[in-house]
């Protein structure tokens, strides 16, 4: 898989990290680099540790599905990428009051939230030419990073491009599914 294809992989799973980031600066009364930070390190984590555990678990079933892996990777990338859109266009009013404190035990809960795309992902990434180690750095460290600007910006902009980063990660991860197909049924060499 190239690295241009995973970077896809990674923008689009870290997506909801992004929205939900975007959230929480879009909720704090001043933007605090430590708790941006934090917020970062901990998507970025779970982000990475998520796709490890899928592909941990992919492994194990590789060979029992070697001959149709190529559709288990397209339905979990279009599942994945539907739930995305799904989220992204079921709209829910967001009723959380401006705070400069931050809560570790619901920061994990989103963080958790956020990465079980990542886990089907990692499924996915085992069934794919990939080195697994190089898939999750790139994936926590584009986490990370998107997490942490997320915040800045949620503070400085406010939540409307929270929207925009579910659909285009959610069709991201679709296209990288069809475009899984097509390669392995030879449409595309």
């Amino acid at each position: 898989m190239s690295f241009w294809a995973l970077f896809l992989i990674a923008l689009g799973v870290s997506a909801d990290a992004f929205a939900v980031a975007l959230g929480k600066g879009l909720h704090m009364r001043r933007f605090a680099v430590r708790q941006a930070v934090v917020i970062a390190v901990v998507f970025g984590l779970f982000q990475a540790v998520m796709p490890l555990l899928g592909w941990l678990l992919g492994t194990t079933f590789a060979g029992a599905i070697a001959d149709y892996d190529h559709w288990v990777a397209f339905g979990l990338l279009t599942l994945v990428g539907g739930k995305m859109l799904w989220e992204a266009f079921s709209g829910h009013e967001d009723t959380d009051e401006d705070t400069d404190r931050l809560r570790i035990r619901e920061l994990l809960v989103l963080a958790i939230a956020t990465s079980i795309d990542a886990l089907a992902v990692g499924i996915t990434l085992a069934f794919l030419p990939v080195s697994i180690g190089w898939a999750v750095l790139l994936i926590g460290i584009t986490t990370a990073v998107l997490s942490f600007v997320g915040v800045a910006v949620g503070r400085r902009v406010g939540a409307r491009f929270g929207k925009p980063a579910e659909i285009a990660g959610g069709v991201v991860l679709i296209l990288i599914g069809v475009q899984i197909v097509l390669e392995h049924t030879g449409v595309l060499g």
